[in-house]
């Protein structure tokens, strides 16, 4: 059937029908009659053509999980173009008449692998899998364009791709074979892939020797078996999409659906006559930002318009002064352009298109930018955009055309954008084109960019500069400046760039600008996005970045030397590393697999697609899909739930909530403690908490329906912040909590010195690539329950979902093949997700299935524990150290969760590798309101031990003691003695030491340091050593046992079970190479399919990284029982095969399974008397790093890396570095890059890639050496093997302590006090890096007011106080209209008028005579009085019913506050001392208040009628109890402001109910004669008095003050 359209030119066509939608997917004609337009690619891909290799990690395009390559004829230059895509992203009626490749379509297991996919899964570039496809089909996409790339290329395809297990080296090295340069590199006889090439005639290709001065060995891959590429050998472009490009690129489009309408007109006329018909449609090219707002922030665009085929807007065009870009050109396709122009004409005149090419490599990822246009840019109008303030410096001229046939040009200069994401362009108008200058021979153009993160990271704040200068008289003419990230809109200070005409061009000058540029560029404390002085420092630094590079280009100003550094950016280089390690000497790898570099055993299936998550199994007859409704505030009571309006959406099923279940079901724990519940009872505890539960018929409607269950709440204070639960004394009770050793108060006062301070760490996201994920699928029979969950713990998610269905453990299975990543944050956190969809499926007798976006996962899984530490060290002159005293705390969150051990573990790890003599170590676990904290690989260990070393550094300053000497003084060696009395056996961290200290050049490299330091004044560099000693156990021994389950069929084959999960670190793998080396057969011939509790039962969780230990001793041992029961067939046939002794055994009829069990010896440790064992043995290892900073800006490059680790006898090397390198760069985002935000009432702010950053490609150490300890077996595990999972991510923390090394060379330059002592937070990101190194510019940047006197935009949780009080506002991005400013003013202006009350105290005195006098005459209308009473009084019960906005709260208190007067000296006292009081205020103290205001207003209304009713009494008398009333709503409201606790943003979702501050106003109606009335005055403000006092007691005083009383204050004042 031919396709019906719209032809929106004129012709009449059947609009009734829209078009047919055609596409090739891997190569076959997909043709759908009934497209929905609000499906994505990757939705369509996955759940209508069931191509599961495609992945959704994140669907925002920021992971790149989801990356498939779409091509396209482009008949103008007759080509076929590849483009890499986000299919999470793009929409599916986007790649109408173009061909979509995924993972599936360019090979297969069963056929043969690509060669991308060989070298990703042979170079041990894929460990948990969930990212592989869409790394690999980023670099095949890449080799469609060029088949021989240079690594820049690989890298900047790469940009828009993260991983988080690998550490992305064995990636690029095994991607650096198709390159030239590699090519070259073989064939003159250097290394292959970071090691050598193989031995020849037993020696090393390099002299026998590698770069550390020692033997090298084998390579982790041999590249010579890789399969050459050949180009002409790839998928066709399908024939029929060429053939037909015209008929189909030609033709206007219509596609609709219930939710959208989507058009594409292939004219400008056809556009702009849809853009007056729908002036609200929504243009879009790439959806990558409307795809995210839809997504995310719930956004509806019923109409769509795509003008990716009209060519006035998709063409560039040249003539001799500018150059003409289409608006739907797409930001690829312009730098190619621009890259082009730029050979061709003088490079003075391209200094725009260079200096946007440049913004360019930092825009996005490689796939946003090849679908983003430019236009889309301008008309989104983001603030802190990376063109617009470059368009706006160069004075870009935009072409705006109307369907009126009017066209106008507009310059994107000060008065384009009107306001946040809000331009000049009118509704019905569209944007045609953007128009950029060259520039002539005296005019200079420059732009930068600080972001949190080099690639793929929107800025912090941008910049773009442009002078015009004089050359004879070297004055600017002219100066254009344009800033992102410093107001609601891209921003251009206009004082600063009139101040620059005719001004020298030199550094007075520059300074003069940016003392103007303070002024132009103001920002209020509390604005959005936090980092104040840090954004307003980078104005100032972007300026002088700019003086020094055009001052060298041009020459008109001499700068010094050491500045030229300044100039120069940071860009990726080609890695370059060696991995070190001994090969086993025990036979043919395939029969004695240990110690060989064996890849993963899926690696082929996960390069492929092939390899199943669990929301790749194919789908169920009649499954259901859920959507958890979850709260939005961090603790309340719950007053209502309504569902009403989500019953309506069509699929809608169910809604379930704790009515649907037993109490006792309800409740469960994953640790000691059943503190947690499925279904939140009452009231919730942190945001993310379960509410309720919506079935539906597909994942879009049940999270539809999600979104529009109402929640009313009323909330209560909550706790956020480690000091916020020490001030409420708010902990989880535990018992061993203490471990002490020796006398420490006796020690310290023997030490020479005894050091004291603080330290935080912050939390981090485990960022797992799969999301919680499970399918829970009913059997039918005696209530089974069949689970496929993404966990690392499928016992104790069978018996939580067996507890919560009323039924025993064996009536539940958790199967569990693989992991998309794990980290610790599925040992726990996946039991809730397993619970919900089991309840449901048992409930709905249904399949049911659910995998959680990523915004849900992060809000609803918890982190890495935060922690603070307070530590007092006493140590000796010669660096000894003496004594620790040590309280730790964590924050927890709102249930215990694992939260004990963790602190546990982090207590025994507070010496990190150091012995300490006398020892007092307090835990101290913090109850908050914030989502359970878990498990994350390193398990507490890397926060103690940081801690440690931060003392550590702190005495080598004090001590002026080289921190290399100081270390390893106190380093422990063989037969020390821990504090918990633990004697250290096979210690080889000296050795390690040692080891790495050579290997790295330390000594070498540290010269290089100080000479690049003393040759630089704007980059530093710095080097640092850190060791590492990891205890291997779990902290319970009864979870230190593992079992397996091994099985041999008649053909010889074998099928393995064990109780370990694999989730990337390679188990699976590890425990098919004991099997084999124990049978003694090829490890083909050994298969692992799952793990699952109805073959291995009461596992332990794969964590504690002894999933290799327990489970590999298990299976080894039933591999010897099996073994023994074979030893007579072997005897009677010792010449035959295995294969034979199979046969025979069957015959014989012996048993060919065994269970094999394992239980780690001698461990258990009591706290009490600091006796036991904590753990089996130790992993150790040194790491050292070498960084460069950038002082102006922050930003920073690790430039080396060499690590040592001891694994004793490495199971699989590759694997092992692998783990190592993956851990690593795990921990350097613990350290330096990743920042989890919060608000001050508990709300995640960083949600997603977006907001929240882990490293990419572009950030690990430009050369990485890993080197195994040689010669260092363990006896305590399976072949003399180590744990390794975690023990190496600490040693990230040399990269921590290299900056702050860097830190101190700049701040020794600048002469700063105390230069080598201060504090650096972890982790250490730009905004932390720039402002330690202080310098004349941070100087310029006024301090921020005392923290308390403004509402912080967020904190970070467990490094910076809170103040709950304060309301995060997400409704607006930059807060109130004004970027945040219009609040701050008030604040200004609110403080400055309260104390002016105060100053005006006495004068108010004097004046009140006459303000009784103007009382009198208004009650003497006591009628209208009362008439307005009555009026007041409805009017508050209507506010009470009604949303406040900020503004009238704050308008209100100003007036408050002028009008009262105080009457008395006596209360200025009182007042002050109210002021300065710190006891606080129960939340029932402030409810009780606030019902009393209603008894308050109804007895003036009494008052007023009796006065009416009795013209003798006092009026003057009344007036003082109004006086009284109008002294306690000043009373309390300058308590509050004392505080700092002014709440800004008003809860708009609670009604106050009165306030009343006078008991005897409740209780008794005034009396009617005048000196009982004087008696009730009395007693009145005797009341006043008592109230104020217990409003001092209670809690809610001290940093919280709601709204609600204050707004009722206000109203009694009327």
């Amino acid at each position: 059937m031919a396709p019906n359209y719209h032809d929106l030119n004129g012709t009449t066509v059947d609009d009734s029908n829209p078009s047919r939608f055609v596409c090739f997917v891997n190569g076959v004609l997909v043709e759908d009659d009934a497209l929905q337009p609000e499906w994505t690619l990757l939705s369509y891909l996955r759940k209508k053509l069931r191509l599961c290799g495609t992945k959704l990690g994140c669907g925002e395009g920021g992971c790149g999980a989801c990356t498939v390559m779409v091509s396209f004829y482009d008949a103008p230059n007759e080509v076929i173009k590849h483009i890499s895509v986000n299919a999470c992203l793009a929409p599916i009626a986007s790649v109408y008449g173009m061909a979509v490749t995924t993972i599936e379509g360019i090979g297969s297991t069963r056929g043969k692998l690509h060669a991308v996919q060989e070298r990703m899964a042979n170079a041990h570039g894929s460990q948990c899998g969930f990212c592989t496809p869409g790394i690999v089909m980023s670099m095949y996409t890449l080799l469609r364009n060029k088949p021989k790339p240079e690594m820049a290329d690989i890298e900047t395809y790469f940009q828009g791709n993260l991983c988080r297990c690998t550490g992305y080296r064995p990636i690029l090295e095994g991607f650096e074979t198709f390159t030239d340069s590699w090519a070259q590199t073989t064939s003159s006889g250097s290394n292959s892939n970071g090691g050598c090439s193989g031995p020849k005639n037993g020696v090393c290709c390099q002299q026998g020797t590698d770069s550390f001065g020692e033997e090298s060995s084998s390579p982790l891959f041999d590249a010579a078996k890789f399969k050459l590429y050949d180009p002409t050998q790839e998928i066709i472009f399908p024939p029929y999409l060429k053939l037909h490009h015209e008929e189909l690129f030609n033709r206007s489009l219509t596609f609709q659906s219930p939710e959208m309408s989507w058009f594409r007109p292939n004219s400008l006329k056809a556009l702009l006559k849809l853009k007056d018909q729908f002036p609200d449609a929504k243009i879009v090219n790439g959806n990558t930002e409307l795809g995210v707002e839809m997504k995310f922030k719930n956004c509806k665009y019923p109409v769509m318009i795509q003008p990716s085929h009209v060519s006035e807007l998709t063409n560039i065009t040249m003539d001799v002064n500018s150059i003409k870009i289409g608006a739907a050109v797409t930001l690829s396709a312009m730098e190619d352009f621009f890259l082009k122009v730029m050979c061709e004409r003088p490079k003075h005149e391209t200094q725009i298109l260079f200096q946007m090419v440049e913004m360019l490599r930092w825009f996005a990822g490689k796939q946003i930018r090849n679908v983003s246009a430019i236009g889309g840019n301008v008309m989104t109008g983001s603030p802190i955009s990376d063109l617009n303030q470059i368009l706006m410096a160069a004075g870009a001229k935009l072409e705006l055309a109307s369907q009126s046939g009017s066209t106008r040009i507009v310059t994107m200069d000060q008065h384009f954008f009107t306001g946040y994401r809000k331009n000049v362009v009118e509704p019905t108008e569209l944007l045609v084109s953007i128009s950029l200058p060259f520039l002539a021979a005296n005019q200079y153009f420059t732009a930068y960019k600080q972001a949190r993160r080099r690639d793929d990271d929107i800025a912090i704040v941008n910049s773009a500069f442009f002078f015009d200068l004089d050359p004879k008289e070297r004055t600017i003419n002219e100066a254009r400046m344009a800033f992102g990230g410093m107001a609601p809109t891209t921003t251009m200070p206009l004082r600063s760039m009139d101040l620059c005409r005719g001004m020298p061009w030199d550094k007075t000058t520059i300074e003069k600008i940016s003392d103007q540029l303070l002024e132009d560029l103001p920002l209020p404390p509390g604005v959005p996005g936090a980092m104040v002085r840090f954004r307003r420092s980078l104005t100032l630094s972007f300026l002088m970045k700019a003086f020094l590079e055009i001052s060298q280009s041009s020459g008109y100003a001499p700068i010094d030397p050491r500045e030229v550094s300044a100039i120069d950016r940071f860009h990726a280089k080609p890695i370059k590393g060696h991995q070190f390690f001994e090969i086993s000497q025990n036979g043919s790898e395939i029969t004695n697999p240990v110690g060989n570099p064996l890849k993963h055993k899926s690696a082929d299936k996960q390069a492929t697609g092939e390899a199943i998550y669990v929301d790749d199994m194919p789908y169920s007859e009649n499954e259901c899909y859920i959507s958890f409704v979850l709260s939005t505030k961090a603790h309340a009571n719950i007053l209502m739930i309504d569902s009403s309006k989500a019953q309506n959406v069509p699929g809608y099923l169910d809604f379930f909530t704790v009515k649907d279940i037993l109490p006792e079901r309800n409740e469960y724990g994953v640790a000691i403690r059943r503190d947690e519940v499925l279904f939140a009872v009452n009231k919730v505890e942190t945001i993310g908490q379960v509410i309720g539960i919506i079935a539906a018929e597909t994942q879009e409607a049940a999270q539809k329906a999600a979104k529009l269950v109402r929640v009313d709440y009323e909330e209560l204070k909550p706790i956020v912040t480690i000091e916020e639960a020490i001030a409420a004394n708010s902990f989880h009770p535990w018992a061993n909590n203490t471990i002490a050793k020796g006398d420490v108060e006796v020690a310290f006062k023997e030490c020479d010195h005894v050091l004291e301070g603080q330290m935080r760490t912050g939390a981090q996201e485990h960022f797992y690539l799969e999301t919680q994920a499970c399918i829970a699928v009913p059997i039918g029979e005696d209530g089974e329950m069949h689970l496929y969950s993404s966990s690392q713990n499928p016992t104790e998610t069978q018996e939580c979902v067996a507890e919560a269905l009323g039924v025993d453990m064996n009536k539940v299975v958790c199967h569990v093949r693989r992991l998309g990543g794990g980290f610790g944050g599925k040992e726990t956190r996946c039991v809730p997700i397993a619970l919900g969809c089991a309840f449901v499926a048992q409930k709905m007798r249904r399949p049911t299935r659910v995998m959680l976006d990523r915004d849900e996962d992060m809000v609803m899984s918890g982190h890495r524990h935060p922690f603070l530490a307070k530590y007092k060290v006493g140590f000796n002159n010669d660096g000894t150290i003496k004594a620790l005293d040590l309280d730790l705390y964590n924050n927890a969150g709102y249930t215990m969760d694992l939260s004990f051990s963790v602190m546990e573990r982090a207590m025994f790890h507070s010496d990190n590798s150091y012995r300490i003599e006398n020892v007092h170590i307090r835990g101290h676990v913090c109850k908050t309101n914030v989502q359970s904290n878990t498990a994350f690989r390193g398990f507490g260990g890397p926060q103690g031990m940081m801690i440690v070393e931060n003392w550590m550094d702190q005495m080598a300053v004090k001590l002026k003691m080289d921190p290399v000497q100081l270390r390893f003084k106190n380093l422990y060696a063989e037969r020390d003695v821990t504090y918990f009395n633990t004697i250290l056996q096979h210690c080889t961290l000296q050795r390690c030491w040692q080891e790495c200290q050579e290997k790295s050049h330390f000594q070498e490299q540290r010269q290089e340091v100080d000479h690049f330091n003393q040759a630089n004044r704007w980059k530093k560099q710095g080097i640092y050593m850190v060791p590492v000693k990891f205890g291997i156990a779990f902290a319970s021994p009864h979870m230190n046992q593992g079992g397996a389950l091994v099985q041999i069929y008649r053909d010889g084959s074998v099928l393995i079970t064990h109780g370990g999960t694999e989730m990337g670190q390679g188990l699976h793998t590890k425990m098919i190479q004991v099997a084999s080396q124990v049978f003694q057969i090829a490890h083909d011939k050994i298969h692992l399919s799952e793990t699952s509790t109805d073959k291995v039962p009461n596992t332990s969780p794969t964590a504690a990284s002894v999933g290799s230990d327990i489970n590999g001793m298990a299976i080894f041992n039933a591999c010897h029982t099996l073994l023994k029961r074979l030893d007579g067939i072997k005897k009677k046939n010792p010449s035959g095969s295995w294969d034979d002794w199979i046969k025979a055994a069957y015959f014989e009829r012996i048993s060919l399974s065994a269970v094999g069990f394992y239980a780690t010896p001698d461990l258990g440790y009591n706290f009490q008397t600091n006796t036991g064992k904590p753990f089996h043995y130790y992993t150790y290892g040194v790491g050292c790093s070498r960084v460069e900073i950038d002082c102006l800006t922050g930003d920073h490059n690790v430039l080396r890396t060499d690590i040592v680790m001891d694994l004793g006898e490495s199971m699989n090397p590759a694997i092992d570095i692998g783990q190592i390198e993956g851990a690593f760069v795990q921990g350097y985002g613990l350290f330096v890059m990743e920042q989890l935000i919060h608000s001050a009432d508990g709300n995640l702010l960083t949600r997603g890639p977006g907001a929240y950053k882990i490293p990419g490609f572009g950030d690990i150490p430009k050369e990485f050496n890993v080197s195994l300890l040689r010669g260092a077996p363990n006896p305590r595990a399976v072949f003399s093997s180590k744990a390794v999972g975690e023990p190496p991510l600490f040693l990230a923390s040399s990269v921590f302590f290299a900056i702050k090394e860097a830190v101190r060379a700049a701040r020794l330059e600048n002469q700063i006090e105390n230069a080598h002592d201060f504090d650096l937070p972890a982790p250490v990101t730009s905004e932390r890096i720039r402002m330690a190194c202080e310098d004349n510019i941070t100087s310029k940047v006024p301090k921020l007011p005392p923290q308390g006197t403004f509402k912080p935009w967020g904190i970070q949780v467990g490094c910076e106080q809170a103040l709950s009080s304060l309301r995060l506002m997400l409704s607006h991005p930059f807060g109130l209209p004004g970027g945040g400013c219009f609040e701050a003013n008030v604040i200004i202006r609110l403080h400055s008028v309260m104390h002016k009350e105060q100053e005006r105290l006495k004068k108010s005195l004097m004046k009140y005579n006459n303000f009784v006098k103007e009382k009198q005459q208004k009650v003497q209308d006591g009628d209208r009085i009362f008439q307005e009473e009555i009026q007041f009084q409805g009017t508050i019960q209507k506010q009470l019913e009604e949303k406040r906005l900020l503004c009238e709260h704050l308008e209100k208190a100003m007036d408050l506050i002028k009008l009262a007067v105080e009457k008395r000296e006596i209360f200025k006292n009182y007042l002050q001392s109210v002021v300065d009081s710190e006891a606080s205020t129960r939340n029932s103290s402030r409810q009780n208040a606030l019902q009393d205001a209603l008894y308050q207003i109804q007895a003036k209304k009494e008052s007023k009628q009796r006065i009416l009713d009795n013209q003798e009494k006092s009026q003057v008398e009344k007036e003082l109890q109004v006086a009284n009333i109008r002294l306690s709503v000043l009373t309390l409201w300058q308590y509050v402001n004392s505080k700092k606790v002014v709440h800004l943003a008003s809860d708009q979702k609670r009604c106050p109910k009165g306030a009343n501050f006078s008991a005897s106003a409740k209780k008794n109606r005034p009396p009617n004669d005048l000196e009982s009335q004087l008696e009730a005055v009395k007693a009145h403000i005797e009341d006043l008095q008592v109230v104020i006092a217990r409003v001092k007691r209670s809690e809610e005083a001290q940093g919280y003050m709601s709204p609600l009383v204050t707004n009722s204050e206000l109203r009694l004042d009327y």
